[in-house]
């Protein structure tokens, strides 16, 4: 399989494993799958979160940084829930539980990826100023999953749902999306900037 999924750090996963053990985690959580499912639960394909940042019309990159990391949370045969962590100055903690489209986004958009035929390495890029968050598929397989930034050649899955007029579940080149979400972003700079 082409696709790359990157080992979480180990104590990022051990918090979500307490969690998932932690019978008062669990009924607090705002998932009602994970209250009422019987059976094992286990979290399951790790994705670093990056938050990209500086999306201008200036011509400067954008910047990203690393946030946390997702876990699908897998009941049976299916993902019923997911599970962020954070980094905190202890190290990684659980952060929460959640459930809704972006799971099931997140699980569609990876099998697409694992149709591609290029060595790709998995990630989320999370856009807050569009309330935006897709599949990044990192063409260097080798790198640091806690760095970097998205490529031209890099492919960016936006997933489901995504904002007005970019289409969720299509693969698109970082150089093609890039200028969209900047064009997406620019009246609301300009209205920001003093006259």
């Amino acid at each position: 399989m082409p696709l790359h999924v990157p080992p979480a750090p180990a104590p990022a996963l051990r918090s979500v494993l307490a969690a998932l053990g932690s019978p008062t985690a669990v009924h607090a959580a705002h998932t009602p799958a994970l209250r009422t499912l019987q059976g094992p639960m286990s979290p399951e394909l790790p994705l670093p979160v990056h938050v990209l940042d500086r999306i201008t019309n200036g011509g400067r990159p954008p910047r990203t940084r690393l946030t946390g990391w997702r876990f699908l949370i897998r009941c049976g045969d299916r993902f019923v829930a997911a599970a962020d962590t954070m980094l905190t100055p202890d190290g990684w903690a659980f952060s929460h539980f959640f459930e809704g489209p972006y799971v099931t986004s997140t699980e569609r958009a990876l099998r697409q990826a694992e149709a591609i035929s290029a060595p790709l390495q998995a990630r989320l890029l999370s856009v807050p100023e569009l309330y935006m968050l897709t599949l990044w598929l990192h063409g260097a397989v080798g790198a640091d999953a806690a760095s970097g930034l998205p490529a031209a050649t890099d492919l960016l899955i936006p997933l489901a749902p995504a904002p007005p007029g970019i289409a969720a579940h299509r693969a698109h080149p970082v150089s093609e999306l890039l200028p969209v979400m900047t064009h997406r972003l620019a009246p609301a700079q300009v209205l920001a900037t003093p006259a």
